[in-house]
């Protein structure tokens, strides 16, 4: 793990911290919340300490205001909806689902944790669309109380990094998941270009090479380019697998 403004022990030393008042009443001068501001900004992200079981966002950083262009004190997890891209919102309601799985599990076993870790495209502050890395760490608690907690880690990846083809996705207990972001760590994921997962949607849903190819009007011969490259990227040897496995992971339903 890195350190330094890419300190994600941070997160959890700001859990531990402020987790026996309930996070009330924290001081924006405490020496560890200045810290964690101070990471933020550098790091152009934001971060927030949510109770998934309630659905309840319980501490919010300030650069929300700044990313999404809403306040901390405003901000709700119905804004992630609503700000998604719509070509992207499919994505972002599986890993809702995928994470209250995560959670029910962590809350039956009363231990352990998770990662959810993706890409999505969602409005910034300014009202236009960036790609935002989405890092989430559900942990078993029993303060403030006993539940399933969150902390989800936002990340503005336009500037620095660019995911030319499919996009980031891991879910798992493999914590050195939990970092800043760099190239290796974000072609973890999934290959497939936009057109190719538009045709693995299109085959799930039952349709063949010919009704997919005047679905999206393609020669037959161009969906049929396009499966042999998703067979090749997935290493299946059936159209079928390849299904399976992404509904598996979360990413289909």
């Amino acid at each position: 793990m890195k350190t330094g403004k890419h300190d994600y022990g941070l997160f959890l030393r700001f859990f531990d911290h402020f987790a026996p008042v309930g996070f009330q009443g924290i001081d924006p001068a405490d020496p560890l919340v200045v810290e964690m501001e101070d990471m933020m900004e550098k790091n152009d992200q934001f971060f927030y300490i949510g109770d998934l079981p309630k659905m309840e966002i319980l501490y919010v950083s300030k650069r929300s205001a700044q990313m999404m262009g809403i306040k901390p004190e405003d901000l709700r997890p119905n804004h992630f909806l609503e700000a998604s891209h719509p070509d992207d919102l499919e994505r972002v309601s599986l890993g809702r689902v995928r994470l209250f799985k995560m959670a029910h599990k962590i809350i039956v076993e009363k231990q352990g944790f998770s990662l959810l870790s993706s890409n999505y495209r969602m409005r910034n502050g300014q009202g236009k669309y960036s790609d935002f890395l989405f890092q989430l760490y559900a942990f078993y608690s029993k303060l403030p109380y006993e539940s399933a907690f969150l902390i989800k880690v936002h990340t503005n990846i336009d500037r620095n990094w660019k995911i030319k083809r499919g996009y980031h996705f891991y879910t798992g207990e493999d914590y050195s998941y939990f970092r800043f972001p760099d190239t290796e760590l974000l072609m973890t994921g999934i290959p497939y270009s936009n057109r190719e997962f538009e045709i693995i949607n299109l085959i799930a849903s039952g349709l063949n090479t010919e009704q997919v190819a005047e679905k999206l009007f393609l020669s037959r011969e161009t969906v049929s380019t396009h499966r042999r490259n998703i067979l090749k990227k997935s290493g299946k040897k059936l159209m079928s697998d390849v299904i399976y496995d992404l509904v598996e992971r979360g990413v289909m339903g």
